[in-house]
Formats: C-alpha cells, structure tokens, sequence
C-alpha cells in the first residue's frame, strides 16, 4: 500500500463484505496484537469481522464499542503514515442490521466525523440506488427494497426503501428525512469533491450508484477530499470497498479456483441460510451428479438429541467422502416462527453450534468447504474453523469470496472455504461454485 493512501478499515457485520475484493487480510478476533498485524499487512483492506448482525442490539453495541476502542489505541500507538483510515461500517445490500446502532458507536469512539454516508449499492447482486431509493432486482425488475421478503426480516424488519425516509424510521425521527442530503448520479459523475469539503457535523448522505463507474468516481474524490483533511464514516454494502481499493485482478481467475483444492478430493457444502434464494440454490445442487446430501433436523441439536444426529452425520459423511462424493450438509428447510428476537437469536446461536460441531467432525482430508450464508460463514471461520485470521484469495463467483485456512491449521491445513452469502447468485450458482471447485465447465 502506499503511503499516500488511506488504509480502508473494514467492520464487517458478517463475513461476506470480502466479496469483491482479493488478497487482503479477515481479522476473526480484535486483540491489539491481531489489529496491529492487519493493520501492518500491505493490503489497502482490512477487514475486522464482527458477526454483529447474528447479536442482539445490546451484542452489537458492545461488540462494536471494544473494536473501536482498540483500533484507536492501536492507530494512536502506531507511527502515522500517509493520510487518516477510512472507516466503513459494512453491512447488508438490503438494509438489514444495526443501524444506526453500528455508526453511532463507531462516530462516538473514533469521531467526530464531518460526515457518514449510506452507500448501499452492490452491483453483483443486483442492488442499486436511484433518485434516493434503494432497488433490489429480482428477475429482471428493480424491485424498491421495502416490497421484498429482505423488509420483513424478523430482526430487522423496514417500511422505506427512499433513504432518506428509511434513516428517519430507523433513527425514530433522531434525523429527519429533510436532514438526510442526496449524491446524485449527475452530482457524481460531475465530480462532487466541492460537495465533501463542505460537509461537517457528521452529515447524513444518501449516496446514489448504478453502476461501478459511480463508485470510481465517487472513491476517487472522497480520497481527495480524506487527502486535504476531512474525515469520513461510511454504512455501505461491498461495491464500495471495491472502489475505494481500486484493485488489480485477481491472481488466480475464478474459473481457476479448483487450482486451491487440497489434492483434488471431494469436500463439504454446509447449507444454514434459510433465505428463499439459498432453498432455489440448494435444489438445483442436490440434482447435480457426485454428490450426497445430509438433512440437519434442527428440532435434534441440543441434548440427547443431538449427540445421537451428530454420530449418524459423522458415519454417514466418513461413509460418502470415502465413495469419493461431496457432502452436503443442510439443516431443514421448514419455515420457523418466534414469538421474539431473543428466542429467534437462541435458537439459531443453538442450531450454529451443532452445525460447526458437525464441521469438526467431517473428515480431515476434505478438499474444499463450500459454506452457504452470512452468518453461518463466521461461525465456520471463527467457531468450527477457529481462526484468529484469513486471507482473502479472491471470488469464485460475483460476490462469493474464497479464504484459505493458514498451513499450520491443526485439522484442515491451507483448507479453501467459499463464503457464498445467503442472497447472492441465481439458482444454479452454489451448483457452479461446487462445479469449478471440481474443476468442471
């Protein structure tokens, strides 16, 4: 990195924030040693993963506070190189997670800032942001955010996808919608640098982008603006991070990832999200060749129950990886309901836990671990996989990162695992992910 650019400090509510970018460092834990190595690593990115969206709001705050206090300890200790870090709170393209919980925390231990934006627009996904509101696509149309199954998430549950509208509800009228201003699409392909200068007080900006030229050209004049002095918080979705980075392609091409297979051996796809689009996705792997599926009854994962299911996956998986076939590993598909957010947040950390003790029990000479969803995808790397930190290698598909479990792992050394987001792909990617990884067309 030079030292005339601003290292990209990365909160990440879940692990997949990585998935437009490459050859960076994931911080699974937020100790000053580890903060410091990221921070130290060549990479514009680091990304710290703080898994908040599976936390209650309590969690969450308390989670973001700790990692704020100790970048700040750990960027007043080190020597100041270049300009002052961008901070980015990422969370979903769909506007789901704490907010503005995330970036009230993060403005009173590392502010003031002169101004945060809400940039969620993630163009592999199909999310893009006109006029002020937020679209989600969805065969074909731009659907408004709020008419989509992602506004009535049990937890974070919204009624405006026109930003302005959507900060007033979520802040409870804190910032009224007159209080939020707009960066155009014409404002940005102008150049809008005279506009940044001028922000201050922690301005609310709701940043419009349809396409990654908007997010060029809005990266390179907020790094003008960070370069003369002005300090910056951002709540955005991944395309940003690309932007901001601005980096190379790369190193090994998707349709190249089954190059990072351990011995060519059969692997593991580990299926928790329970999103409409991962049910689509897994319908069309099971029908794929070479391949064992494994159903979790989520009812069996604590007690009794789930010591007897845990024995009968271990023996059914050793069973199917020893035929030389892929295990897929899904937990039911059967829609639960929950009287509330804390009972829905028990319920799934139990599932979780069941679900990565059934990881540590696959077998040691797995090739490749597909792990399907956000929130299962941190529980993979800092729970079954516990890892202290990873390294982004790239992206199989558009918006599915890989990392790549570090040599000295005491049960899968240099392991790749995809982190494939719940709501990302058409219905045939996670059966394209596995079909590269295989080193098939």
């Amino acid at each position: 990195m030079s030292e005339t650019q601003s290292k990209i400090i990365v909160i990440d509510d879940d692990p997949t924030g990585s998935q437009t970018v490459h050859s960076c460092p994931l911080l699974l834990r937020w100790d000053p040693q580890t903060l410091a190595e990221g921070l130290a690593d060549p990479s514009p990115l680091c990304f710290v993963l703080s898994n908040s969206r599976g936390m209650t709001a309590t969690q969450a705050a308390q989670v973001t506070r700790e990692i704020a206090e100790n970048l700040r300890k750990v960027l007043a200790d080190s020597e100041p190189k270049g300009p002052a870090p961008i901070f980015v709170s990422r969370s979903d393209s769909t506007l789901r997670g704490h907010y503005p919980l995330e970036t009230d925390v993060l403005a009173q231990v590392l502010g003031p800032f002169d101004a945060h934006f809400l940039v969620p627009a993630f163009f592999d996904g199909g999310r893009i942001t006109r006029n002020g509101t937020h679209y989600v696509r969805q065969n074909g149309r731009d659907i408004p955010a709020h008419e989509t199954e992602f506004a009535r998430d049990s937890v974070f549950a919204y009624q405006h996808s026109y930003l302005p509208d959507y900060v007033a509800e979520k802040t409870q009228g804190r910032v009224p919608a007159s209080a939020v201003q707009l960066l155009s699409l014409a404002e940005l392909r102008a150049g809008c640098l005279p506009r940044l200068l001028s922000l201050q007080g922690n301005a609310c900006v709701a940043v419009d982008a349809e396409e990654p030229a908007d997010l060029a050209a809005f990266a390179r004049d907020v790094k003008l603006a960070v370069a003369r002095g002005k300090r910056f918080l951002f709540r955005s979705a991944a395309s940003l991070l690309t932007a901001l980075a601005a980096l190379p392609p790369q190193p090994v091409p998707a349709t190249e990832m089954a190059r990072w297979v351990r011995g060519g051996r059969p692997g593991l796809i580990l299926v928790g999200s329970h999103v409409r689009k991962t049910t689509e996705q897994l319908e069309h792997l099971l029908a794929e060749p070479g391949l064992q599926a494994i159903e979790v009854n989520v009812d069996a994962c604590q007690g009794a129950p789930a010591e007897e299911q845990l024995a009968q996956i271990q023996k059914r998986a050793e069973a199917i990886h020893a035929r030389g076939e892929d295990i897929v590993l899904y937990t039911s598909r059967a829609e639960r309901q929950f009287p509330d957010q804390g009972t829905r947040l028990a319920f799934g950390a139990a599932l979780s836990a069941f679900l990565m003790r059934a990881l540590q029990a696959m077998p040691k000479d797995l090739g490749y671990l597909i792990s399907k969803g956000g929130i299962t995808s941190n529980d993979v790397l800092s729970s079954g996989l516990a890892l202290r930190q990873a390294r982004v290698l790239g992206q199989i598909l558009p918006g599915c990162s890989v990392v790549q479990c570090p040599k000295d792992h005491p049960q899968f050394p240099e392991l790749p695992v995809v982190i494939f987001p719940g709501n990302v792909g058409d219905e045939n990617a996670l059966a394209l992910a596995r079909r590269r990884l295989r080193g098939e067309s």
